[in-house]
């Protein structure tokens, strides 16, 4: 396939790219590399819980800074509101440097403010390993939490690609004006020990704001044979709609999973409004039934994959900070498409056509309107409720807070 402009200028050669599923493969294999870590942890993530596991990633970072590591860690203030002083003080004491993202006063209890979240998952260890894609560090990612677990995926990097991300959580935390002392020096590129082409995407509220959405529909144009998109929450805008069904109706196998036992029931009706404009252009849509689904990935013909944070709706190309890595290899995306023919195969009920409702008469009318309304969502989601978003570091014990300094690089 023709590999897509959107990130022609960030290919990294020479990488090795590993998938990892759920948290029973992600978080032993996150911990491990803390463990391992001599000079520098960076990690950010939308949801910490103090649960069993966000207890013993604690512990993990505690020793790492211990014994002298540097640990700065971001956490957005929306997805994790109710982190103690008591389990973050261990760690602020042992020298870690904590941020909430955009903590906003809240009104009997409710935050007014939702949009605009910092809902990335990364982690950068040494500059030489680097993991990122949709899991959150909390208890409903691992199979025992029961029959509400998520099902979700990230990848794990080793190689040249790593510096980009080293580079892009460094600026990110240089370009808070906090005036601390924290290293921002350019990252050295890996070595070579693999044979992926890696290239790590941002999405934010500047010029990067269709950054991701961009590279899905350049792949969905350059597509011959098959497409497989599994993603939590689907309600795409009308051009990726477009470029999508265009490619099924030139004779690509396209086959979507979406939620079938949402943890937001709404995620399903949306993406079943749609089911009807998608079948009738021979995509062929699955519903994941065993628990919730909660991944953000795609395999294209074969060799073109991306694993990540960001969902395909409006809240993920629209307005929340996102972060993909899109991988060109063979074996890594071999690997992924097994994992998803399996959910496909054993654990996803098919939508037959013929059971798709064609809708009421009155439906042809109210159809343009909803793709009017898909076509000029990026562009009305400027409008919502919006401010340049904070980060308030958290201080260490008996030590007076500080100015919550702006947060430049997530501003509009």
């Amino acid at each position: 396939m023709k590999w897509t402009r959107a990130v022609d200028s960030c290919w990294r050669a020479g990488n090795r790219v590993r998938v990892l599923e759920n948290g029973e493969e992600y978080f032993a294999r996150v911990f491990e590399a803390i463990d391992a870590a001599q000079r520098e942890v960076l990690m950010e993530t939308f949801i910490w819980f103090e649960d069993k596991v966000g207890i013993e990633l604690q512990e993990h970072l505690l020793r790492a800074a211990q014994r002298g590591v540097r640990v700065h860690f971001l956490v957005d203030a929306y997805g994790s509101p109710d982190l103690s002083e008591e389990f973050l003080a261990p760690l602020t004491a042992a020298g870690a440097t904590l941020r909430l993202y955009d903590r906003q006063p809240t009104l009997m209890g409710i935050r007014l403010n939702v949009f605009r979240r910092m809902h990335r998952k990364l982690v950068a260890v040494d500059e030489t390993t680097a993991f990122v894609g949709g899991i959150n560090y909390s208890a409903d990612h691992l199979a025992d939490f029961g029959p509400t677990a998520k099902q979700d995926y990230a990848v794990e990097v080793e190689g040249p690609v790593v510096a980009d991300i080293v580079a892009f959580m460094r600026h990110a935390i240089a370009t808070r004006g906090t005036g601390e002392r924290w290293s921002t020096a350019e990252p050295v590129d890996g070595e070579p020990v693999g044979d992926a082409h890696a290239c790590f995407v941002t999405r934010d509220n500047g010029r990067r704001s269709r950054s991701i959405e961009q590279a899905y529909r350049e792949a969905f144009r350059a597509a011959r044979k098959d497409i497989v998109i599994a993603n939590a929450y689907f309600f795409p805008g009308y051009g990726f709609l477009r470029d999508l069904r265009a490619a099924a109706k030139r004779g690509v196998e396209v086959h979507l999973i979406f939620q079938g036992e949402p943890d937001t029931p709404l995620a399903l009706m949306a993406a079943r409004v749609l089911y009807r404009h998608l079948v009738d252009a021979g995509v062929r849509v699955h519903e994941y039934c065993e628990r919730p689904f909660h991944g953000k990935v795609a395999v294209i013909d074969g060799e073109w994959s991306t694993v990540g944070s960001s969902n395909l709706d409006p809240l993920s190309f629209s307005l929340n900070l996102e972060a993909n890595v899109f991988v060109r290899d063979r074996d890594f995306a071999r690997e992924l498409r097994g994992r998803l023919d399996r959910l496909i195969e054993n654990h996803c009920r098919a939508i037959d056509p013929t059971s798709v409702p064609r809708g009421r008469f009155w439906q042809p009318l109210t159809r343009p309107l909803l793709f009017h309304v898909l076509r000029r969502f990026p562009r009305w989601a400027g409008w919502l409720p919006a401010h340049t978003p904070h980060t308030a570091r958290v201080p260490p014990p008996e030590s007076p807070p500080q100015a919550s300094p702006t947060d430049v690089q997530a501003s509009r």
